[in-house]
């Protein structure tokens, strides 16, 4: 069904990159408002972390009622058989005393197996690593694509992953979601899953411009991610039901990551879609006429 629709990608690309800049712009806008945008968790920021058992643990609702009543709602709450995990965000020795009187009020026989303070170095350092492993990443990828197709699909390639990022963390952003270790791994389950649906349609682009040499290259190109689109969406929506899943089913704990996993499939396969091909096709135009200009200047000056 999808195959047959005849959709001008490349004609209407500047329309697709318009959205786009508009959405990044609203997440930076939600993100420069005070009180607003995305939040750092304990990792980055650092905070308590209690470790408590329990003769029989209780359901994790109750025990955020009790963090909501401290104005600790922010808290991830764990739990794990017989005990409960609580991430807090950074609190004074009167607050840490308020909340262990709180919970041995409900529950006096619950035992504290580790309390401690969780220092922001190693979201630092988690971070840090995270930049490094994605730059290594994104220098492997301009290699492997210039290697196997050529430099501008390279750079194709890496303007949509940044766009799948910066669209991901926009919405993160307006929803006022936690950043927090999961979400860093999302972001780099993104950047996979995103080029490897853009290298298949790159893959379907170079084969048909190669045989079809005497057609207009925004033909070629429009074709080209009509054959593919069903494939793209069939493949995407399998994935989303699978993060779908645990996004409405899953505990509190990993929402946050299945959320930012959910957008940014869904923003990798737009990009792969309406972005990164669109633009290695403008930039290749753009080329030609700069070509096609060079050469009749120089014929007017003979």
């Amino acid at each position: 069904m999808l195959s047959k629709i005849q959709w001008d990608f490349v004609g209407n690309r500047r329309k697709w990159y318009a959205m786009s800049i508009a959405l990044i712009a609203l997440g930076l806008l939600f993100t420069l408002l005070p009180g607003q945008g995305l939040r750092l968790g304990i990792d980055f920021t650092g905070g308590l972390y209690l470790d408590i058992r329990f003769e029989q643990a209780p359901d994790v609702s109750q025990v955020r009622e009790i963090l909501g009543a401290l104005d600790l709602e922010q808290s991830v709450v764990q739990r794990s058989a017989e005990s409960i995990i609580i991430r807090t965000p950074p609190v004074d020795a009167a607050g840490r005393d308020a909340l262990l009187a709180g919970l041995r009020a409900e529950w006096p026989d619950l035992e504290l197996m580790n309390l401690e303070e969780v220092q922001p170095v190693i979201g630092q350092e988690l971070g840090g690593q995270a930049v490094l492993a994605l730059a290594v990443a994104l220098l492997g990828m301009i290699i492997y694509i210039t290697y196997r197709f050529e430099f501008k699909f390279a750079i194709a390639a890496i303007v949509a992953l940044f766009h799948d990022a910066l669209v991901t963390l926009s919405i993160l952003a307006i929803l006022g979601v936690e950043i927090n270790s999961p979400f860093v791994a999302a972001v780099l389950l993104i950047v996979g899953y995103s080029v490897n649906d853009t290298i298949v349609l790159f893959d379907r682009i170079r084969e048909n411009v190669g045989d079809r040499t005497k057609e207009p290259l925004p033909v070629v190109v429009n074709d080209s991610i009509t054959q593919m689109l069903s494939r793209s969406v069939n493949t995407s929506a399998t994935t989303l039901l699978a993060i779908g899943s645990m996004l409405v089913l899953g505990g509190r704990t990993i929402q946050d990551f299945a959320l930012a996993l959910f957008l940014g499939v869904l923003a990798g396969t737009y990009s792969s879609i309406f972005i990164a091909s669109p633009f290695w096709t403008g930039w290749k135009l753009a080329e030609a006429n700069r070509g096609r200009s060079v050469l009749g200047k120089k014929a007017t000056a003979k």
